[in-house]
């Protein structure tokens, strides 16, 4: 008996140890990412963070575009956004160094981060399972990515135009702190990147049976309207804009639908 309950208590502090690895291994990575952040750190921040600040950035001109061959609103067809970055405190611009360089090394090491966590779990799963380890570290990997573009792109363009042009008194002069600019972009960014990854936690949650294809067909409307609530916020009162930010939202809500579908129904079979 105590035999048995010694060999559990190992097993379950080699779990702790191991996970005591990952998140060591999980860090220096983000870490190198980091250094190589801070390395290229003046295209990052002149070109990628600032760059939204931009009249002429790619996003601002696409909607331009769009807007001018279909008479909508050309409230993107500007040269400049009307407010002035400013850093307030004596420490404030290395603060956004570091922390902007681990922001970005955590981006590049995501896929290392998820082959890590794959490399956790993967004891508890089948022998076929282990072997789709590169279909999930690609797949996840890839929508994680396509997540922070889409923040990137087009997220925080439209909400960097939405509350920069957003005025409450003409005797108000948008001076914007540098910390709250850069935390915009970062968290919408990476924000939108884990939002992304809905259909890889519905596949583990519909595995579990914590989620079924019927609870997200029920909440369907209500997902939807947050949809929409989002994206009129962030976009400006036209329609095709809207629909921009609507469509890759409702699109993954219903691949997490097909997606739980699939596991339940496979797991039906088996226990047939």
């Amino acid at each position: 008996m105590g035999k048995k309950k010694s060999m559990k208590e190992m097993s379950f502090l080699d779990h702790l140890e191991e996970l005591r690895w990952l998140l060591i291994r999980s860090t220096i990575a983000i870490l190198a990412g980091g250094c190589v952040a801070y390395y290229y750190s003046d295209f990052i921040f002149d070109s990628v963070i600032f760059g939204p600040k931009d009249g002429n950035f790619v996003t601002y001109r696409f909607f331009c575009e769009l807007a001018q061959k279909y008479d909508l609103d050309q409230s993107f067809c500007m040269t400049e956004l009307p407010f002035e970055l400013q850093n307030r405190t004596m420490e404030g611009q290395f603060a956004m160094l570091i922390w902007t360089s681990i922001t970005v090394g955590f981006i590049l090491a995501f896929p290392f981060i998820l082959w890590e966590l794959w490399k956790f779990i993967s004891p508890a799963l089948y022998e076929k399972e282990k072997r789709n380890a590169r279909y999930f570290i690609f797949v996840s990997s890839l929508l994680f990515f396509l997540g922070v573009m889409f923040g990137y792109f087009v997220i925080t363009p439209l909400s960097i135009n939405f509350l920069a042009n957003l005025t409450i008194s003409k005797f108000v002069v948008n001076s914007i702190d540098i910390q709250s600019y850069i935390g915009l972009v970062k968290s919408t960014s990476l924000s939108t990147g884990l939002v992304f990854e809905l259909p890889i936690v519905i596949y583990f949650l519909s595995r579990l049976g914590i989620v079924s294809p019927s609870f997200l067909r029920t909440y369907r409307k209500y997902a939807y309207v947050i949809i929409l609530i989002i994206a009129a916020i962030v976009t400006p009162p036209d329609v095709i804009s809207q629909m921009i930010v609507t469509i890759p939202l409702v699109i993954l809500y219903e691949l997490s639908i097909f997606i739980s579908k699939f596991v339940v129904k496979k797991q039906e079979l088996k226990n047939t």
